[in-house]
Formats: C-alpha cells, sequence, structure tokens
C-alpha cells in the first residue's frame, strides 16, 4: 500500500509518487523569528518532521529545505523599539527556534534565510513586472497585480472574481477574506532597514520570499509544499500567483497543511492567558518527550485540543513505552521462541504502516504499539515470552521511534539548558522543585548509579534493608527511579 496525502490543492486525499525517481524534494515554511515558536507553531513542525521521518522509512531520498522569515513587519518594528539591528534582534530567536526544534527532537532541514537572497527576490521581481504581472508604484514599492492571475484563489477555493481592481496591501498579514494586489517590495520609510537592489532601496515583501528561495533550492515544480493551516490564504496562494505567473509550471505537486491547536478547548491567545511555549512548558514541569508524543498523537488535518490532563497522559504514555523498551532488552527469558509472538511483531509493523501511509494517521499507529505493548507485557507475567521473541518485537518499537523520537531518555539534558536560559533570562521564580530534581538526575553518570545500585543489591542480599533503602532514597533524591523486579533492580532517570 503507498502513501495515500490529502492534497490541498486538490482538496482530495490522492497518492503520493516523487515526480522524478526515488527523491522527494518538500519546502516547508519555517519561524518567521521575532519571537519564541509556541505550541502551534510546533504542532506544524512536529508533523512535518513526522511525514519527513516515514518518507525516508519508506524507502524515499529525501531533500528537505525550511526557510527562516528574518525579516518582516514584525521584526522590523520590534527591533527598531528593541533598538538593536535586524540581524542582531532576528540571531536571538532564530537560535532559540532551533534549541527548541532540538529539544523535541526534530530533524533540521536545509535552512535558508531571506535576508540571504535580498538580489535574488530583486531580480525576480523585475522580471514579473517585466511580463506585466507586477507594477511599480510612485513610491518605489513594487505590487502583484492578481487581475493578470486568472487562478488567484485556486489552492484557497475562494471566488475572488468580484474583488476591487487595483486596490492595494502594503502589510504581510492581513484580513483573510480580502484579496488586493500585494507588495513583492516594499520602499524604504523612514527609520527602517533597507536593501539598495537592481530595483530599487527597500524590502521582500514577506510572499516573494518563499517563491525565490524554494524555486532556488528545489526547481521550479517539486514534490511537496507544507505549512500550517494559516498560511494557505494569503502566504500561499500568493507564492502560488508569484511563481507560477514567473514560470508557467505548477509550484508544487501536494499541499500540506496542519491543523492549528486549541488550548484547554479555546483558541490560544496572550490575551486569554492559554498562550505557551515549549519553554514556558518545560518550566512548568512538562518533559520535551511528552510535548512532542502529545502534539504528534492526533492526526494532522484534525483539530488537536491540547489540556495539561492530555500532556500528563503523553507523560505517562512515553514511560510505558521507555519501561517496555527495558524489559525487552535487560529482562531474562528463557530460550526459544513462541510463534505468537513473531506474529504479533508483524502485525504491528502492518498495522503501523497501514495507519500512517493512510494519510498519516498517527493516532492508529500509536494504537497499534500500545496493544503490542499490553500483549507483550501480558505474555511476560504469565511466563509465555522467550527469549528469541526480543529481536522482532524490539524491531516493530524501533520502527515506531523513527517516526516518533521519544524512547531515548535524554529530557533532563534538555531541560537543564532550558533552566539555565530561565535563570539567564531572570525566570528562575518559575523553575519548579521537581524541575529541578529532573535536572539532577543528569547530574550523575550512568557508571556512578550503576556503582550505587550494586551496592544497594548488596546491602539487600545481606539483609541489611537499612542502607539498601538509605541509597535507593539518595538516588530517588537525585531524580533516579528504582524499581525491584523479580530480574534485579532497574533504573531510569526522572
Amino acid at each position: 500500500m503507498a502513501l495515500r496525502l490529502y492534497n490541498t490543492l486538490s482538496g482530495k486525499i490522492e497518492e503520493f509518487r516523487p515526480l522524478e525517481d526515488n527523491e522527494v524534494r518538500m519546502y516547508s515554511c519555517g519561524p518567521t523569528v521575532y519571537d519564541y515558536g509556541h505550541i502551534g507553531n510546533f504542532r506544524t513542525f512536529i508533523a512535518v518532521d513526522v511525514l519527513r521521518r516515514f518518507l525516508r522509512q519508506s524507502g524515499y531520498k529525501i531533500r528537505h529545505v525550511m526557510n527562516i522569515t528574518d525579516v518582516d513587519d514584525k521584526i522590523i518594528r520590534n527591533s527598531a523599539a528593541a533598538g538593536v539591528s535586524v540581524k542582531q534582534y532576528t540571531a536571538k530567536y532564530e537560535r532559540a527556534f532551533l534549541e527548541d526544534a532540538s529539544a523535541l527532537n526534530i530533524e533540521q532541514p536545509d535552512l535558508v534565510r531571506a535576508t540571504d537572497h535580498i538580489p535574488e527576490m530583486a531580480q525576480f521581481i523585475a522580471e514579473l513586472q517585466k511580463d506585466g504581472f507586477a507594477y511599480r508604484t510612485d513610491d518605489g514599492s513594487y505590487y502583484f497585480r492578481i487581475a493578470k492571475f486568472p487562478e488567484y484563489g485556486k489552492l484557497s477555493k475562494r471566488d475572488f472574481a468580484g474583488m476591487e481592481d487595483g486596490a492595494r496591501v502594503d502589510v504581510d498579514e492581513y484580513e483573510k477574506d480580502s484579496a488586493r494586489d500585494f507588495a513583492l517590495w516594499k520602499a524604504p520609510k523612514p527609520g527602517e532597514t533597507s536593501w539598495e537592489t537592481s530595483i530599487g532601496p527597500g524590502r521582500p515583501g514577506w510572499h516573494i520570499e518563499c517563491s525565490v528561495m524554494s524555486m532556488e533550492e528545489l526547481g521550479d515544480t517539486f514534490d511537496l509544499h507544507a505549512g500550517g493551516e494559516d498560511l494557505i490564504f494569503p502566504h500561499h496562494e500568493n507564492e502560488i500567483a508569484q511563481s507560477e505567473a514567473l514560470s508557467g509550471k505548477p509550484l508544487a505537486h501536494f499541499w500540506f497543511h496542519v491543523r492549528f491547536l486549541l488550548v484547554e478547548g479555546e483558541k490560544m491567545s496572550k490575551s486569554q492567558g492559554n498562550f505557551f511555549t515549549l519553554r514556558d512548558l518545560v518550566l512548568k514541569g512538562h518533559k520535551p518527550s511528552s510535548i512532542r508524543f502529545l502534539l504528534a498523537s492526533v492526526p494532522y488535518r484534525n483539530q488537536l485540543n491540547f489540556t495539561f490532563d492530555g500532556l500528563k497522559q503523553a507523560a505517562v504514555s512515553v514511560e510505558r513505552l521507555r519501561n517496555f523498551q527495558l524489559r525487552l532488552t535487560s529482562g531474562q527469558f528463557p530460550a526459544g521462541s513462541t510463534p505468537n509472538m513473531a506474529a504479533l511483531a508483524r502485525e504491528t509493523a502492518d498495522r503501523m504502516r497501514a495507519g500512517m501511509n493512510d494519510d498519516l494517521n498517527t493516532a492508529q499507529a500509536q494504537a497499534a504499539i500500545f496493544d503490542m505493548v499490553r500483549k507483550v507485557n501480558a505474555a511476560m507475567d504469565a511466563g509465555q515470552f522467550k527469549k528469541d521473541d526480543v529481536p522482532a518485537l524490539l524491531a516493530s518499537l524501533q520502527s515506531f521511534d523513527e517516526l516518533f523520537a521519544v524512547l531515548k531518555d535524554d529530557d533532563a539534558a534538555k531541560i537543564r539548558s532550558i533552566v539555565e536560559w530561565a535563570r539567564a533570562e531572570g525566570r528562575e521564580q518559575e523553575i519548579g522543585k521537581d524541575l529541578l530534581e529532573t535536572v539532577g538526575a543528569q547530574q550523575h553518570s550512568d557508571a556512578e548509579i550503576e556503582k550505587k545500585i550494586a551496592e544497594m543489591e548488596a546491602a539487600r542480599r545481606s539483609r541489611n534493608f537499612k542502607v539498601s533503602d538509605t541509597i535507593r532514597t539518595e538516588l530517588g533524591a537525585n531524580g533516579i527511579i528504582v524499581e525491584i523486579t523479580k530480574d534485579g533492580a532497574r533504573w531510569k532517570r526522572k
């Protein structure tokens, strides 16, 4: 069964095939680096990451490019208010975005930055003007003439036939039901950052940036363009108009859009007090792995209601998977194999792939792996599990983690980095005691912990339970959880 994806352009679920050979060329809209990324942003980035991982798992070679928007209205306004250059202002937030993406185990695409491609944007606009698709206004700005592109609206499925001819908008974000000639190039205003180019001084409009960079990196037509649902109109509609007006070819074969989320049933907004960045959630005591798991748990085209109860359940789910992996790899099982376990491993792998092939149904993939975990744990508890059953089941678990990336227990190191940032930013009062315990778990090496565990077990064998309990309590105070099983002591970081 091949991958079938919803294509926003056609409005249908279609079989996905690369345009050429076995390589997928994909472009995704990255962050506008004017502030810290919020969880709505990261839901989109995680969905694109899961898609990328699944395409690779399916045998495709991936050429994935993502832009960093490091000049737009908000950046110009905020950098001026802060009294720093655009480059200084955006460097901080670009670095934060990349750190947050790494904390969420999002693989880094090839990055392109708008400010590195200003001359190419100017040349692109000059060619649009030559072909009659762009015009210059008296102040030196350039606009795209929508009336010249009759297919305008084909992505968002809106009818703009009755729009006012010649009406213009020069801001990067505008009302979602508005269609007016949009700015390709903005003439400089007093005090604003600008560039000298072949079409005069100024700076690019937001929409032209992605058209130029995607076509430069991936060609006039590529396989897939991805982003959040809020970008369908006007941003992606305008990209199509600019790009296809110049090339005469379709910009992207598939358009992949991720729904934004609700927070506790409400639209996320600062005024509602329910606006959260990744860093906010970590300082509240939540692990990056739990956040990733929750954001990936609902299929990308469905509304995700982000709740703190859901986040706690995600943490339980991740721990269940990690404990299962530990039980598989460290358990003492009798020799031999059990035919029904091999069949279960095959069935799980097939169910996960079928779910993912069905428009990236991550919920089905998660259900398949947890069914496997439940059945295998029951077999282990009943003594009906053998040593040679491990490899196939472990392979299914690892196949799951190639997509969801939550099994590696490295949360403490990531949390410590955010705690250090919070201290530097004067937010130390937000760092909870439980969070410091989690950070403390990373202060001890595996070898140090193993030595303590050995001492604890030696004390237990000699029935010196006071010493054994003291060591276990000491480890617990440092964020090391010790479990006593019939196979001996097992430990994990909090």
